[in-house]
């Protein structure tokens, strides 16, 4: 088969090139860019547009926001389709984490079980498939001289903060945009198993502050803490908060009660609930109660793994994301605490609206006689969903199954990311996440992905082989003329 052979001349290619391309993801990782704490940040944008242009890139540029660089390429080919590819060049901070490797070290180090991993802040979410992506793409160029398709590539510096730029540069570059037939964004999903994922979709999120002070309330301290000893005869703002919360879910904590928070909630479709009795046959709760932090039970249980499946991906969450007020630091000091802040996010599934959403928690509060606490909205994104009957879909679960990896097609995934601004309108993108490659503990200390793996794990070439199909079997499809509509 033609696609086999022009890609396995390239799988060579990348196999003589192993090292280069560990020391390219190396020098990413090394490179910090903390969003949060504005780290680094134009310098990573600078260190990614030198990869664009080594990559191939005819056309870099570095756009200024309001915060935040985003990083533009193209690799115009005159091809018959267009992919746009999106990257996150931005990472959390780690502050406070205890890390057995430095986490801008970039070391190597054996993990029993997976094998060789690099370690470091963003190595999986996501400069590890950000630098596989772009080696896989000048591999392809380095073999064959140009690409099948046309690549617009974009990556954005404040996914990690809301992606709050990111709305504003869809909107002012729409025209650039449009030239795109897909979005792909690339991203190691594979188990420790060897189970590659692939993801349709994403929940959306509507992140917010509530603030209870004394001088909104006009009742306990009103500009700054005082001693405990005076909770006798004054009013607490932390208690007050404690109350409001109470109000807004079950005793469990498990069910919103805030008015009207399900009405719009969409049953899973008749494609949806067929790829969740294809999911539950693969989906192993028990594995994954221990990937993300040794959870002992969850909601509900085990023992139906379709219903749990249809919970998490297809139902809404209403979480308490951090509390603080008063004194928090060690040892001990008793004070009345004149502010108390809570961070909330709310998670949205079909047909879920952002600005409804946060109106209803703020209706709530005001309904229930706590009008005095103040809501401050951070950021918002809408949910995204794709057909896998899309020729994007298709032509990368195609390319996975290729590797003879069992895949897994995901209607939608419990996380959340931008992808609604290239998705619906103006844009109306079929859009696909996933790749080889493993790597786990994002957010968390000792953030690694596999280099070399072993057990059936794919390492880090694998994991690049896997976009250099991708691109190929997408090329081949939209050659045919395309398989169906997307279907947005």
């Amino acid at each position: 088969m033609a696609i086999d052979h022009a890609c396995q001349k390239v799988y060579d290619y990348i196999d003589a090139h192993f090292a280069e391309h560990v020391a390219n993801f190396q020098e990413l990782i090394r490179q910090k860019s903390v969003s949060p704490l504005n780290l680094g940040m134009a310098e990573c944008a600078a260190l990614v547009e030198r990869r664009f242009r080594a990559a191939g890139c005819q056309k870099t540029e570095i756009i200024p926001t309001a915060i935040h660089p985003i990083v533009w390429g193209e690799i115009w080919n005159d091809a018959p389709a267009t992919m746009l590819v999106y990257f996150m060049y931005d990472t959390q901070p780690v502050e406070d984490e205890a890390w057995t490797s430095p986490p801008f070290a970039a070391e190597i180090v054996r993990r029993p079980g997976l094998g060789r991993c690099l370690i470091g802040r963003g190595a999986i979410n996501s400069k590890g498939p950000m630098s596989a992506f772009l080696d896989a793409v000048a591999s392809i160029r380095a073999v064959h001289g140009r690409l099948p398709v046309n690549l617009l590539l974009l990556a954005e510096g404040e996914e990690e903060m809301g992606s709050r730029s990111l709305q504003a540069f869809v909107r002012d570059n729409a025209d650039r945009l449009k030239r795109a037939d897909c979005l792909f964004m690339p991203l190691s999903d594979e188990d420790d198993c060897g189970t590659a994922k692939v993801t349709l979709g994403v929940k959306g999120i509507v992140y917010f502050e509530l603030e209870c002070s004394g001088a909104s309330w006009g009742r306990g301290p009103q500009a700054f803490d005082i001693h405990g000893s005076s909770k006798a005869i004054v009013d607490s703002p932390a208690w007050r908060l404690v109350r409001a919360l109470a109000t807004m879910t079950s005793e469990d904590g498990n069910r919103a009660l805030v008015e009207g928070f399900y009405d719009e909630v969409r049953p899973p479709d008749a494609r949806d609930r067929a790829l969740l009795d294809e999911l539950q046959l693969t989906f192993d709760p028990t594995k994954m109660m221990i990937e993300i932090g040794d959870v002992k039970e969850f909601i509900g249980g085990t023992a139906d793994r379709r219903a749990l499946l249809e919970r998490y991906l297809f139902q809404p969450t209403l979480n308490i994301d951090g509390i603080w007020g008063g004194y928090i630091h060690a040892g001990g000091k008793t004070v009345l605490p004149h502010k108390v802040t809570v961070k909330m996010d709310v998670r949205l599934v079909p047909d879920m609206d952002v600005d409804e959403t946060a109106g209803r928690v703020r209706r709530h509060l005001d309904r229930h006689g706590f009008p005095d606490i103040k809501m401050n909205r951070m950021h918002g994104y809408e949910w995204a969903k794709t057909s896998p009957d899309s020729d994007i879909a298709r032509a990368h679960i195609d390319a996975m199954k290729s590797f003879g990896h069992p895949v897994e097609v995901w209607p939608i995934a419990p996380g959340t990311g931008p992808w609604y601004l290239f998705c619906k309108m103006p844009l109306n993108l079929s859009c696909v996440i996933g790749g080889l490659g493993h790597g786990a503990r994002a957010h968390a200390p000792d953030e690694y992905f596999v280099i070399e793996g072993e057990g059936g794990v794919s390492g880090f070439g694998d994991c690049e082989k896997s976009y250099v199909r991708t691109i190929f079997e997408y090329a081949a499809v939209r050659a045919r003329g395309g398989r169906a509509a997307a279907g947005r």
